[in-house]
């Protein structure tokens, strides 16, 4: 089978094919990231690297097999602008036709989610037996027009099926009979390490200024709380949530929301805004985590202790190989896995290869 890979990353295609057990003849990938192509050669020696897809002649390619991709999804997410595909000068794309002429005269495009539309250029001119597209889940505007596109509707997976992360997304394909994956029922603590560097902890710095708020609001008499009482609703909610109940060595709520529980995770305020930032969070140990991003660590709060989850954590995340990504800096590490996909659950679809 020869296999194109649109948006290859670090070839998380790769990983889902070998769990699939299917026999690739040639893998093609089309990236431009210098560090997510460093992985994936460091892992896949033999991948055929192609550059960038805008430039990319389907026309000049062996027959492909399989042509799979998840285009970039900043302006359709619900955690981003939810622009969609435009212009610089905010002229809607609506169909591949309309994206070839504005390319042809030379218009520029608002962020990266435009880029769809080369994946559709690419599957008119490769016309691949199987193709998969994988994005974010997005409002139904967006959703209807790229499923318009493409011909087909999507199957929305959530990757907690698979993995301790809740991750939506929607996978397009002509992939027959798909169906949902069997949940195997993962949390967080079945992920992650015992040995951990002192690095992933909340710092101390953080902690002192915690302290330095209950003192000011305990003058202020506003209720600043660091020991819940068994009546406490904020404790018990964390019990009838499976999760460790806090004590007196970890920071509850004031009044005015700072440090709030919710049913998934502990959410603090860390520069004084009230700001609702998922670096901000710290998710239960006998949970799931959130969905893994590109600019954030997601935090594990584990005997009431907060600390960064590991890059290796993240990787398991992802359904990922431990060290898989451990040719790059921890930076790089979380960005790339961020912006990857759960391998399982692609290997899932590709065992409905026939």
């Amino acid at each position: 089978m020869n296999v194109l890979s649109l948006f290859d990353g670090m070839s998380c295609g790769q990983q889902a094919l070998e769990r699939a057990e299917i026999k690739v003849d040639n893998y093609f990938a089309s990236e431009i990231d210098k560090y997510a192509i460093q992985v994936t050669m460091a892992n896949y020696p033999n991948t055929k690297q192609l550059g960038s897809v805008v430039s990319l002649n389907g026309f000049d390619l062996p027959k492909i097999d399989l042509l799979i991709g998840g285009s970039p999804c900043q302006s359709f997410s619900f955690a981003g602008k939810r622009k969609g595909m435009s212009t610089k000068d905010e002229q809607e794309i609506l169909t591949l036709e309309h994206y070839l002429q504005l390319k042809a005269e030379g218009f520029e495009f608002e962020g990266q989610s435009y880029l769809f539309w080369e994946y559709m250029r690419l599957l008119n001119e490769i016309k691949p037996k199987y193709f998969l597209l994988e994005n974010v889940k997005m409002s139904k505007k967006w959703k209807d027009i790229l499923s318009k596109a493409i011909g087909i509707e999507p199957i929305l997976i959530n990757s907690n099926l698979l993995s301790a992360q809740n991750r939506q997304r929607l996978y397009w394909t002509n992939i027959p009979n798909v169906e949902q994956p069997q949940d195997k029922e993962l949390l967080l603590k079945h992920i992650l390490q015992n040995d951990v560097e002192e690095k992933y902890f909340l710092s101390k710095k953080m902690i002192e200024g915690f302290e330095k708020h209950k003192v000011r609001h305990d003058e202020k008499g506003t209720g600043f709380s660091w020991k819940p009482t068994q009546g406490n609703k904020k404790a018990s909610c964390l019990r009838a949530n499976g999760a460790l109940a806090p004590t007196d060595n970890i920071i509850i709520v004031n009044n005015k929301g700072n440090i709030t529980f919710t049913k998934n995770y502990l959410q603090w305020d860390s520069n004084g805004k009230n700001n609702r930032s998922q670096c901000d969070r710290a998710y239960y140990y006998d949970g799931k985590s959130g969905t893994l991003m590109t600019n954030v660590n997601l935090n594990v709060l584990k005997q009431n202790i907060i600390r960064r989850l590991t890059p290796i954590e993240c990787e398991r995340l992802q359904t990922v190989k431990d060290n898989y990504t451990n040719f790059v800096s921890d930076s790089q590490r979380y960005r790339m896995l961020g912006n990857g996909w759960t391998v399982d659950v692609i290997a899932h679809i590709f065992k409905y290869i026939i």
